[in-house]
């Protein structure tokens, strides 16, 4: 059966790389540069946004992400670690990032762990364990000691996500096509929005006011909108390449407007407007297009190229795809996370077993570890931020 899927410093820039080709940015169908406010810009309008209730304010309005400049005091004490998911080994892989060896290897507590979320209060870790189908668990880690607890029994949980409010983990259960709506602490299900028609519900992520998610179906060529706050499916929204596109991760753009939308088949990402939900371009970026990372100054977005071993960059001041930078050697660069800092990106090698650091100022690669099968959802621990929306470290 094929399986279904630092220490904190000043905050460094992401500079021009040097000595790589250009990506093809060619047009697509309506426009292959998305009409996006640069972070720190004015906003067109002055209206205040309507916040999901409970869920913590904005610390600027032009910068979804400028929370993320410093660790909380929620997280002294917590040693830096990565945390790799190794899906087909079934085990959970810890880096030390300064050393690059990995210090602990444990059973995931279940099977195929598919990404290690952090909580909400940042308190703690989860390894989604999706199968067998049916079932599931979440595997909790304490991220001051690097050690697993018991696993939790909660029904399919590929991906895991968090309301901003903090009120609920939301579990995406991608066998059962279904948002479930969990208490973060009791682990009791409270709700569920049922999602039929997106097949492989997969990757989401909210708008600035936290009130709707935009949702990738990964085996449908398909995408959702979801009400957070009315717990509702507002409406499905076709992509362009159809049943034969294979959309993955979600990422809001600093500014609040924009989505994009990475697809593996697409070879690139889609744009949508994070008002209408109208998909208004595409950006080719390479083969295998999986993961989208904001860097830690707001200014640009990593792109991970699977299929093709590359990573580009987006540039949110000029609207335009930058160079491209290949893993030497070849690779398989899938989900990973920044370093506190921002200057290394630490990525799974999906099909490689291994995991890239990769510095983002000088691109250059500092590391190839091995690890288990199947490495995936990683998450480098502690990240800068108030509160985390969940999948490997989204912070807000």
């Amino acid at each position: 059966m094929i399986a279904r899927r630092a220490r904190l410093g000043l905050i460094l820039p992401l500079v021009m790389l040097a000595g790589c080709s250009n990506a093809d940015t060619g047009p697509a169908s309506p426009s292959a540069t998305p009409a996006s406010t640069p972070a720190g810009a004015a906003p067109a309008a002055a209206e205040a946004p309507r916040l999901l209730p409970g869920m913590p304010p904005p610390l600027s309005p032009t910068d979804v992400y400028a929370g993320t400049r410093e660790l909380s005091p929620a997280v002294a004490g917590q040693p830096t670690r990565v945390y790799v998911p190794n899906s087909e080994s079934h085990t959970i892989s810890v880096i030390d990032p300064d050393t690059f060896q990995v210090v602990d290897t444990f059973p995931s507590g279940g099977s195929e762990p598919q990404h290690v979320v952090p909580a909400y209060d940042l308190q703690t870790l989860y390894a989604n364990n999706d199968l067998p189908i049916g079932s599931g668990s979440l595997l909790p880690i304490d991220p001051r000691t690097g050690k697993p607890g018991e696993p939790i029994p909660v029904r399919d949980p590929y991906n895991m996500y968090f309301t901003a409010d903090g009120k609920y983990a939301l579990v995406v259960a991608e066998a059962d096509r279904s948002l479930d709506f969990y208490d973060p602490h009791s682990w009791q299900k409270l709700h569920d929005i049922s999602v039929p028609e997106c097949h492989g519900v997969n990757h989401m992520d909210f708008t600035a006011d936290g009130r709707t998610a935009l949702v990738s179906c990964e085996f449908g060529g398909r995408m959702a909108v979801v009400d957070i706050a009315g717990l509702t499916l507002l409406r499905m929204i076709d992509l362009p390449g159809g049943s034969s596109g294979m959309p993955q991760d979600v990422k809001l753009a600093p500014d609040g407007r924009t989505f994009f939308v990475a697809d593996m088949m697409a070879g690139g990402v889609y744009v949508f407007d994070a008002q209408t939900f109208d998909n208004t371009g595409f950006i080719r970026t390479g083969g295998g297009t999986h993961g989208l990372y904001i860097t830690r100054d707001s200014k640009r977005m990593l792109i991970t190229n699977r299929g093709e071993g590359s990573i580009s960059v987006w540039d949110f001041a000029t609207g335009r795809l930058g160079d491209t930078w290949r893993i030497p050697g070849g690779g398989s660069p899938d989900m990973g996370n920044l370093s506190a800092d921002g200057r290394v990106f630490w990525v799974s090698g999906r099909n490689h077993g291994e995991v890239y650091a990769i510095d983002i100022v000088d691109w250059k690669l500092l590391a190839r570890i091995p690890v288990g099968r199947g490495a995936h959802g990683l998450t480098i621990w502690p990240q800068p931020g108030r509160y985390s929306t969940g999948h490997t470290g989204v912070m807000r």
